[in-house]
């Protein structure tokens, strides 16, 4: 019998590793868990720990670090810790692994997630800004590398489930028109404009479909997570930007759609459970049971669609212009989008100065060809310190 597949999940604690650890452990003869990673939960990091057995455990820094071993010996665990963006770059790409769960929210994934691709891994991205920040050297390394890299996000992986397999010798060449990229719309698709002033964290976080972490929620209320995934199609998928198109569809059951030159529009539908593109990237070309429940179409019983507002959602105005300027510009959208929105997670900043924030941010810093990594960084830092300039100025 062939060994379980060595699995790497970097970003354990949050609600992707959460759920991929489910998808593994209904399939034990299939999967084994080879490293966890945490960044502020640790006392659930040592939970999973306990219940997977992983070879390797990382965390941010040598304090947790230290507390965490001596918990894992109290359980009887041989696991080994290890610290910081090294050790998760060494999780990553350790030669025994075979596959590498990438769930690590915003930038701090990026290194990892290239050290996973260069060591030829398979890549089950879930880190959007990967693409996002570094979208034409992070392709580059999948290509030299020969990593297969398998979308996580339920909209990219519906769009790959649809795909022709060789869309990779162009949209055109496969009769591809466009992708029909589908939103929620989030909490706020039909609040009043001169309310959302008013809008709490906790309000933006309670998304009406899905389950996430509060970066993300405030992202999906704001659309500018659909624009983030814009971006992220853009480079999966060898796509212009004029030919993604965001469609808000409030029941989630459509994750997204392809639409062929021949008329033809193939969709993806299920529940909105991350289980199934995780099962589905996991497990890939073949198909495993992830746990989710038949999809009940007789009590979903209608499907609605409308065009997004850009004046309610002007982040994905942003997005889509970065996406069009290319370079430099969506790393620094995203930095600014980091900044704004940890801003008002901790009520410093109101919901609209999100988009204001990352408006002024584009508007300041000009467009630069990003060639290596440290490029990206560089304007990644510019960005973040553009962005705390205008939270200074307007005394947050």
């Amino acid at each position: 019998m062939n060994r379980p597949q060595q699995i790497t999940v970097l970003g354990a604690t949050g609600s992707i590793g959460l759920s991929t650890l489910d998808v593994i452990a209904r399939h034990p003869e299939r999967y084994q868990v080879f490293a966890l990673s945490g960044f502020t939960r640790l006392s659930e990091l040592l939970a999973l720990c306990v219940r997977h057995t992983p070879q390797f455990a990382v965390v941010p820094e040598a304090g947790a670090a230290r507390a965490l071993q001596v918990d894992l010996r109290a359980a009887g665990l041989s696991t080994r810790v290890l610290v910081g963006e090294e050790g998760l770059c060494q999780v990553a790409s350790d030669p025994e692994v075979d596959a590498v769960m990438a769930a690590i929210v915003g930038a701090a994934g990026l290194r990892p997630t290239l050290a996973a691709v260069e060591a030829g891994k398979k890549i089950l991205l879930a880190n959007k800004e990967a693409l996002v920040m570094s979208g034409a050297l992070f392709m580059q390394a999948v290509r030299k590398s020969g990593s297969v890299l398998l979308p996580i996000d339920s909209e990219h992986n519906a769009i790959f489930q649809c795909m022709p397999q060789d869309f990779a010798r162009g949209l055109g060449a496969v009769g591809v028109r466009r992708i029909l990229l589908t939103a929620s719309g989030g909490p706020f698709r039909q609040t009043p404009m001169a309310e959302l002033v008013h809008v709490s964290p906790e309000q933006a976080c309670a998304h009406p479909n899905w389950s996430m972490g509060r970066k993300i929620s405030v992202d999906s209320a704001s659309m500018m997570n659909k624009g983030l995934e814009l971006i992220e199609a853009c480079w999966l998928f060898d796509a212009k930007p004029s030919q993604v198109e965001v469609v808000i569809h409030p029941q989630s059951v459509i994750h997204s759609l392809v639409d062929y030159i021949d008329g033809s529009v193939l969709a993806q539908l299920g529940n909105p459970d991350m289980r199934t593109p995780i099962a589905n990237a996991l497990a890939w070309p073949e198909r495993i049971d992830s746990g989710v429940a038949p999809l009940d179409l007789f009590a979903i019983a209608r499907l609605d669609f409308q065009a997004p507002d850009e004046e309610r959602f002007p982040c994905l105005r942003l997005a889509r212009q970065a996406a069009e300027a290319g370079n430099s510009a969506p790393a620094m959208l995203n930095a600014a989008n980091e900044v704004a929105v940890a801003a008002f997670l901790d009520e410093r900043v109101r919901y609209p100065e999100i988009a204001s924030i990352i408006e002024e941010v584009l508007n300041l810093e000009p467009v630069v060809a990003v060639d290596d990594l440290e490029a990206v960084f560089t304007a990644d830092a510019k960005a973040r310190v553009l962005a705390e300039q205008w939270l200074s100025r307007h005394g947050r």
